[in-house]
């Protein structure tokens, strides 16, 4: 396996507990490409932002080298999905409309991907990639998931980790830019949901395999003495690069 796979074994877990997408950011893209034809999803996961895509464009290619996320993958008719790294099989020169990445280019080769990039797009044709880092909810929980990301887990984050904490400012992207769309996602969870999410975190799993310990099962105590019993609204921001290629 080439590609740098932090999320196959927790792939059941992250189909079910990671937060989806605004349907704002996909209406704002398919507005921004040249035609609604063909979009590419590029590392797709199981599909949380292809189903999206799906809604505004008549076809989407959903590329995902993980066969454990695939197995995970949210159907959809106007969906194709494809076991691939950075290359899209299949997609012919100068078709896509549109090129999205969803919190996954920091993982990627970027010599391979950004020529396959401009292979694809049409002229004028979009490449978006974006992701979210850390979420707010209130001061107190706040702190304590802060200690848990940066001191408990901490040392367990690949260095890639950088771009997600920094909506890929420091990623190489040499193409003309356009502003990205200011937004959010918000979910309303449970601590319990809450805490299910943390386990899909890549530092996470990387700190299990290390110790043979889940560390959430020590957190999740105090989380959910300062969550509290009820509903609480998380935000993550959402950042990234919009290109015209």
């Amino acid at each position: 396996m080439s590609f740098k796979d932090h999320f196959s074994t927790q792939a059941a877990v992250y189909a079910r507990a990671r937060p989806g997408y605004p349907p704002a950011l996909f209406e704002a893209l398919a507005a921004l490409a040249p035609g609604r034809s063909l979009a590419w999803d590029c590392g797709a996961g199981n599909g949380q932002a292809a189903v999206g895509l799906a809604q505004h464009f008549e076809r989407v290619v959903a590329t995902e080298p993980s066969a454990a996320q695939l197995a995970e993958a949210r159907p959809h008719p106007r969906v194709s999905y494809v076991q691939s790294a950075e290359l899209a099989p299949g997609v012919a020169d100068g078709t896509a409309d549109l090129v999205a990445v969803a919190q996954a280019a920091h993982w990627f080769d970027l010599n391979i991907f950004y020529p396959e990039v401009r292979r694809v797009l049409r002229p004028g044709g979009l490449l978006a990639i974006w992701n979210y880092g850390l979420c707010t909810i209130e001061p107190a929980v706040d702190a304590l998931v802060g200690h848990f990301y940066s001191v408990t887990i901490g040392p367990f984050w690949p260095p890639e980790r950088i771009h997600a904490e920094t909506a890929y400012r420091l990623l190489d992207f040499p193409f003309p830019e356009l502003p990205f769309p200011k937004m959010n996602i918000e979910v309303e969870w449970t601590a319990g949901e809450f805490a299910t999410y943390l386990r899909t975190w890549s530092a996470v799993t990387r700190y299990t395999k290390a110790h043979g310990v889940d560390p959430v099962v020590a957190f999740e105590p105090s989380l959910a003495a300062a969550w509290g019993p009820g509903r609480r609204r998380v935000t993550w921001p959402l950042g990234g690069r919009l290109g015209r290629v």
